[in-house]
């Protein structure tokens, strides 16, 4: 019966490399695990990204926060989410050398393929760099199993000169993440707005304001300017925030009295 079972355990792994999962960059990245394949607790979300343009899979709401955060930075080139730790061989090796157990499947008790929350391709002073990025809530961290396989994994990472690290909610800037989110389905707003000429109208109107001016100001000045349906003009100045074209104070609260300024560089 073990031996079916590891059977089973490696037909799963080659057909996920078959479907080329844990493969690719950018927009072609398939991530070794999709939340169809993990149980979430309704906790998993896919989210369509601003870098990449594709779904990202993430497994918990602080997995989702900190995607919000690389999304969000101009510095960050690339997101590939549940990356593989390939070849299992390494993994089960590297477990072995420092004495810990690898993670297996509690039902067969074979090794799985462990995963890395987030690689990264980040534009640095130097070039791009990759950094791998593994996603925990602080109170894990004192469980000395959870810190065995971080182990492995930190090795696994260091043989390959990436740079990684852990993330836990005591880093993660609540007020940020909660406007970011706010904007993220902005980034896009041809099916809110799908008059082209119209769309342009609002956004020229919208950066020529002062910079001095309030979103509650330059929302309600638009909509009666233009003479647009209330609202209109927000979700222009939305997009605006959404794609860094305009500014404003991202670690306060997004509101009516946020002050607006000018970005010189526009992410597209």
């Amino acid at each position: 019966m073990a031996k079916r079972s590891r059977k089973t355990d490696d037909a799963t792994v080659a057909r996920y490399q078959q479907e080329g999962r844990g493969v690719g960059s950018g927009a072609h990245y398939k991530p070794w695990l999709t939340v169809q394949d993990v149980p979430s607790q309704g906790l998993a979300h896919r989210i369509k990204g601003w870098t990449t343009g594709r779904l990202h899979h993430l497994f918990s709401n602080l997995e989702r926060d900190v995607f919000y955060l690389l999304d969000w930075s101009q510095s960050v080139l690339d997101i590939r989410e549940q990356y593989p730790l390939l070849p299992l061989e390494e993994t089960e090796s590297l477990a072995n050398e420092i004495g810990v157990r690898h993670p297996s499947n509690p039902r067969t008790q074979s090794s799985v393929v462990m995963t890395t929350d987030f690689l990264l391709n980040v534009d640095t002073e130097i070039g791009m760099i990759q950094q791998a990025r593994t996603v925990k809530p602080s109170g894990e961290l004192d469980n000395p199993r959870v810190l065995e396989k971080l182990e492995i994994e930190r090795q696994y990472w260091q043989t390959r000169g990436v740079d990684w690290g852990i993330v836990t909610e005591q880093e993660i800037p609540q007020i940020q993440v909660a406007n970011i989110r706010l904007l993220h389905g902005y980034h896009h707003i041809e099916d809110r707005l799908p008059d082209t000429a119209w769309r342009n109208e609002i956004i020229q109107f919208l950066l020529s304001r002062p910079q001095s001016c309030s979103v509650g100001e330059a929302v309600s000045d638009g909509d009666a300017v233009l003479q647009l349906t209330s609202g209109t003009t927000l979700t222009v100045l939305y997009h605006l925030f959404a794609i860094q074209q305009i500014g404003f104070d991202l670690g306060q609260p997004l509101t009516n009295h946020t002050e607006l300024f000018c970005l010189q560089e526009v992410r597209q």
